[in-house]
């Protein structure tokens, strides 16, 4: 396994600092692009999120989350008891923004701006998301619009109405989709520092592991964020061992037994632990987990 054990020590690297550079600039031209459009920075947050933001990016997967997220409009729910409390209990007022009744307003007016400046060959729009292209000094962004999104959770001091926060999108083909940002970013942080690092270490290392297996046809692609959240459900215990591989096999095995019949894959959460990982719409599977985690095993060589 000794060689194993230096290919684990490449792909546990992060981003280098040429990447990190490229990723800044690109997240400042977006920045200063929506500026320019007319958006204050009262009333578009944007920010970096996904793995670029979380450290966990891999060079194969080397484009940039950016959400342009509007907050003069806020979308709430009332949940865990609260059901039934009005947005004016709450201390929400009906919103009369132009976008109110029109949310794909918003995605329209922000692929506007960014054609203006990137010129319409260089962004393309997609589902969720409108891509930037790359350039010789940038890297490929794709740029999320977005709202404030707040989930009332529970009264706290003095009848205060606490919530979670993150963000809604509306794709283009219908519905709605909720993202945690935040609540990602400091799980993963918290995660790492309890494993002394190795938690991110190993999200690299099965992300490369998906490129490979996907390059030589052994599985079909996943999801990154799939990756990252598998990794966050694998106890503390399993990272930090004296080598590695060790790390490896721990992780791989405990995503693997989750995955059978007595397994506890169906309690597994997301990184932002408000959403399940294997309940309701995702494009991934707990048959995708056992596959990747099976695959990967044999291809290293464990028994």
């Amino acid at each position: 396994m000794s060689g194993w054990e230096d290919t684990l020590k490449a792909w546990i690297k992060p981003a280098s600092d040429t990447e990190d550079a490229k990723r800044e600039r690109t997240e400042k031209a977006i920045r200063e692009c929506l500026r320019e459009a007319g958006f204050s920075a009262s009333a578009l947050r944007v920010f970096a999120k996904g793995s670029y933001a979380n450290s966990t990016n891999v060079r194969l997967d080397s484009d940039v989350d950016v959400a342009a997220e509007y907050t003069p409009m806020i979308f709430n729910e009332q949940m865990h008891g609260l059901e039934g409390v009005s947005d004016a209990e709450i201390g929400l007022s009906p919103s009369d923004d132009g976008y109110s009744g029109n949310t794909k307003g918003l995605k329209d007016d922000i692929e506007a701006a960014l054609k203006k400046t990137f010129g319409s060959s260089s962004v393309t729009r997609h589902d969720k998301a409108i891509t930037v292209h790359a350039k010789s000094s940038s890297i490929d962004a794709d740029v999320v619009p977005c709202f404030e999104y707040r989930r009332y959770h529970a009264r706290g001091a003095g009848g205060r109405f606490l919530f979670h926060q993150g963000t809604m999108l509306f794709p283009d083909s219908g519905g709605r989709l909720i993202n945690w940002p935040q609540q990602q970013h400091e799980n993963g942080v918290a995660k790492n520092k309890a494993t002394g690092g190795r938690y991110k270490d190993m999200v690299r290392v099965l992300k490369r592991m998906e490129n490979k297996l996907v390059e030589e046809g052994l599985i079909g692609e996943l999801a990154s964020y799939f990756l990252e959240c598998l990794a966050y459900n694998v106890g503390n215990d399993a990272f930090g061992h004296s080598t590695y591989v060790a790390d490896l096999q721990a992780v791989l095995a405990q995503i693997y037994n989750a995955t059978l019949k007595d397994g506890k894959a169906n309690e597994f959460v997301q990184v932002n632990e408000l959403m399940w990982l294997f309940h309701g719409t995702q494009a991934w599977s707990i048959a995708d987990a056992q596959k990747f985690a099976d695959v990967a095993w044999d291809y290293v060589g464990f028994t």
